[in-house]
């Protein structure tokens, strides 16, 4: 059975970057502030969110230029994202690691001392540990006003370098996450589209759970 590479760890973070930096994150820029506060609102107000997204990953130290995509479908702590082949499944309980190539299933709970097990909730705790926000450049997408926060890690024993959030003005979604990491990594993600409170989505999550059990 294949591991997960560090590549794939770095995509599915940024993945839920998109969203955990929208519930967690404390601006100290005032105006960054009430942005971020009415983002957090707006998908605190959902009961669940899908959407599909590209990207690309880049290192040009170690010459790695990587095209992404994906979609994700998250419901509250549980979450679906597929990328390359592979779905993360985690059903509020147990993380799923499904491998179409090899047709296996990986099992892991929240005890399991796993460096590469990456989950919405251990992102809201690591970005509590304090960056400094503030308002950063606008950019004109499609006739729409996508204003961009830029974190930057207060520590500075940190990957990070600095994190980019571009949020659309007027539906107050995020639009970008650009996520710059101190070995010259560069991740972007970019949202092509977003669907909230889709009623077949709790019966769809219910179903994966059903079908990941029976196969393990």
């Amino acid at each position: 059975m294949k591991k997960r590479t560090p590549k794939m760890k770095h995509i599915i973070t940024a993945v839920f970057m998109i969203f955990a930096f929208a519930k967690a994150v404390t601006a100290q820029d005032a105006k960054a502030e009430k942005l971020l506060d009415e983002v957090t609102a707006k998908f605190q107000s959902y009961e669940n969110i899908s959407f599909l997204y590209k990207g690309n990953l880049r290192n040009a130290k170690s010459k790695t230029n990587m095209d992404i995509q994906g979609s994700a479908r998250m419901s509250g702590e549980k979450y679906n994202v597929g990328y390359l082949g592979t779905t993360i499944i985690f059903d509020g309980t147990k993380q799923y690691v499904i491998n179409s190539e090899d047709e296996q299933v990986t099992v892991s709970t929240l005890d399991d001392d796993n460096a590469q097990s990456i989950t919405p909730s251990n992102m809201l705790s690591f970005y509590n540990k304090g960056y400094n926000k503030k308002m950063d450049i606008v950019k004109n997408v499609g006739g729409r006003k996508i204003q961009f926060v830029k974190l930057t890690p207060i520590k500075s024993d940190s990957n990070y370098k600095s994190v980019l959030i571009g949020i659309d003005s007027n539906t107050k979604h995020i639009n970008e996450v650009i996520v710059t990491e101190k070995n010259g990594t560069v991740i972007t993600f970019t949202i092509k589209s977003l669907k909230v409170n889709e009623p077949c989505l709790r019966i769809l999550l219910y179903l994966i759970k059903k079908n990941t059990a029976a196969t393990t």
